[in-house]
């Protein structure tokens, strides 16, 4: 006989595809099951559950495919206490760790329920008591340190799929569409309106962009909404700094004018401006000695608005801010994600998943790209609350800036 569990899960089940997704997982991770109940919603908008019996060869099979399921907010009945190990190296989580969700996640231990810190997908989750009041919380393996403790298994252990109506909340009438079907107008007076809800219920506004915002002609629409007040934090590249201060400094990125397209300098006037910033020692210091007087950067330094940069083994001498430690770069986007209420990824692949593998599925995200593909990754990335929008960054910035900002200007 296998290791058994009965697990259940409520939602829009059918319409939304998600029961098929966990008959596949199971049969996928080599398990067995018996749908031992199921319930349709009567109503359109009435969720339905099942109960499911899972079945597979060994209790470590059965552990995997059940943190398998809970990305699809599948729960195991059993209200066991979750069982803990202590971690004996450095940088290495215990054997039969449970690898999280960002999805809102509980975990029953000493007798209460505890909310986990900082949901954040393909952790460990750590049992911390060195301070008055138990916290469980992520924990990101290059972080974790001898003797902590580690939750292991998936026993006393919840997690939350945002419903329906919240995502609906986020997104107004947006589905999961790849624009096109849909007036672009529509789409960007509806992600305007999740900014202004962001900005009203206090919650932060994160950007993450890429230096085709600067190819696109694009800056002095981001630059508007930085003054505005719609860019609490931003998330970048080596390139995106670089660019943007290329400009600034030269009318360029990389070699090409930005206004006409035209000339090309090759990447002289990019080492230049990367030179230039070296030898003021930071951004915010070229910006205070009037070097750079312009531009994204020079909006984020004079706004006080913080950003992270972090750098790729592509940089050529990277601007001084830039985290050329990946690890510790990651460590600095953490540190700003708290209190992030929406996040807008624009023309910003890499970062933009790096992104979207440090934050809730609690926090709506809109993923802006020319390329198809990217904009799908980004919308079907873990369990995130993605929508894609399948258009020119530039137009799009553009068209965002004239719904949000009073007086900017028109044609």
């Amino acid at each position: 006989m296998g290791a058994k569990e009965t697990v259940e899960v409520t939602g829009h089940l059918m319409d939304t595809g998600i029961l098929s997704r966990i008959l596949d997982d199971i049969r996928d991770y080599g398990g067995d099951y018996v749908l031992d109940q199921f319930e349709v919603g009567h109503e359109a908008h009435d969720p339905s559950s099942a109960r499911i019996t899972v079945e597979a060869d060994d209790d470590e099979s059965l552990q995997r495919l059940l943190m398998r399921l809970q990305t699809r907010g599948v729960n195991p009945m059993s209200l066991a206490e979750a069982s803990t190990r202590p971690a004996e190296r450095d940088g290495v989580l215990p054997d039969g760790f449970y690898a999280t969700t960002n999805l809102d996640t509980r975990v029953h231990i000493d007798g209460a329920w505890h909310d986990v810190e900082n949901p954040e997908m393909d952790c460990g989750l750590v049992v911390d008591s060195s301070t008055p009041g138990l916290r469980v919380r992520t924990v990101p393996m290059t972080d974790v340190r001898t003797g902590m403790r580690v939750v292991v298994g998936t026993a006393g252990i919840r997690v939350a799929v945002p419903s329906r109506d919240e995502v609906a909340d986020s997104f107004a009438t947006v589905g999961a569409e790849l624009a096109g079907e849909r007036p672009q107008a529509v789409l960007v007076r509806q992600v305007a309106d999740g900014m202004r809800q962001t900005r009203a219920d206090g919650k932060r506004l994160l950007w993450v962009v890429g230096p085709g915002v600067v190819n696109t002609g694009a800056v002095p629409a981001l630059v508007a909404l930085v003054r505005a007040g719609f860019v609490d934090v931003l998330f970048a590249g080596n390139g995106l700094a670089t660019r943007d201060i290329e400009q600034a400094l030269y009318g360029t990125s990389i070699g090409v004018e930005v206004s006409t397209q035209g000339g090309d300098h090759g990447h002289e006037h990019r080492v230049r401006a990367l030179n230039t910033i070296r030898k003021a020692g930071s951004i915010a210091a070229a910006v205070d000695e009037g070097t750079v007087t312009s531009g994204i950067m020079h909006a984020l330094v004079t706004g006080r608005k913080p950003f992270v940069l972090v750098g790729s083994v592509r940089d050529d001498a990277p601007l001084p801010d830039v985290h050329t430690d990946v690890v510790a770069g990651q460590r600095a986007m953490r540190a700003e994600i708290r209190d992030v209420g929406y996040c807008l990824m624009m023309a910003a692949q890499l970062h933009a998943v790096a992104t979207a593998n440090i934050l809730p599925a609690s926090v709506p995200l809109v993923c802006v790209d020319l390329d198809p593909a990217t904009v799908t990754r980004i919308v079907d990335h873990g369990t995130s609350r993605g929508r894609g929008i399948v258009t020119d960054v530039g137009l799009f910035l553009e068209q965002l800036a004239l719904e949000l900002v009073a007086g900017y200007p028109r044609g």
